[in-house]
């Protein structure tokens, strides 16, 4: 699929939606991107995931993506590279592993996530590889909100890159015309 289909398909199921949204990073923006939406139909996510894994040309022995935006796509992607799939989670306010997971020193890992902006979970979920001294082969997610921008330390693989506009609370001119704030990210307050 091209740049353009993507972009449909991603509208169809309602996971490229417009509003005034506040983002996991705390910044403020116009377009948010809800991969839940379309990656809860399995033939799709395998069908997105098959594609991104086009891009990737590294040896792997492990995905592993943030909860919640990169289970679904860390397990999808593990499935056909044939590997094995974890998430980190936040425990305490601290990304980690929990569950009895954990990483074998000099494991080739990829990071994925559904979405990066910042790129925040995903370095998060870096340095918890780093401290089970597993090695990160690349990052690897369906969409890149910062077209690019981003650096992360490692290869980054995209699906769909966007240049989606992010706003400081002081400086969002949606704010400033008094369209009410909507959160609708996976993080949960207390």
């Amino acid at each position: 699929m091209n740049k353009e289909e993507l972009l449909e398909l991603f509208i169809k199921h309602h996971a490229l939606q417009t509003g005034h949204f506040l983002l996991t990073s705390g910044l403020h923006s116009d377009r948010y991107l809800q991969c839940a939406q379309i990656l809860q139909y399995p033939p799709i996510a395998a069908k997105l995931c098959e594609q991104l894994i086009t891009k990737i040309a590294l040896p792997i022995d492990l995905v592993v993506g943030p909860a919640m935006g990169g289970i679904t796509l860390s397990y999808e992607m593990a499935r056909q590279l044939k590997t094995a799939s974890l998430f980190t989670e936040r425990e305490k306010g601290t990304m980690t592993l929990r569950r009895g997971f954990t990483i074998s020193p000099n494991t080739q890992v990829l990071v994925v996530e559904d979405v990066i902006t910042t790129g925040g979970s995903v370095l998060e979920t870096i340095k918890v590889v780093e401290k089970y001294q597993g090695i990160v082969k690349g990052v690897a997610v369906l969409v890149d909100r910062s077209n690019g921008q981003v650096d992360l330390g490692y290869p980054l693989y995209s699906l769909l890159s966007l240049e989606v506009q992010s706003y400081t609370p002081k400086t969002c001119p949606l704010c400033q015309k008094g369209i009410p704030l909507v959160k609708p990210g996976s993080r949960l307050e207390g």
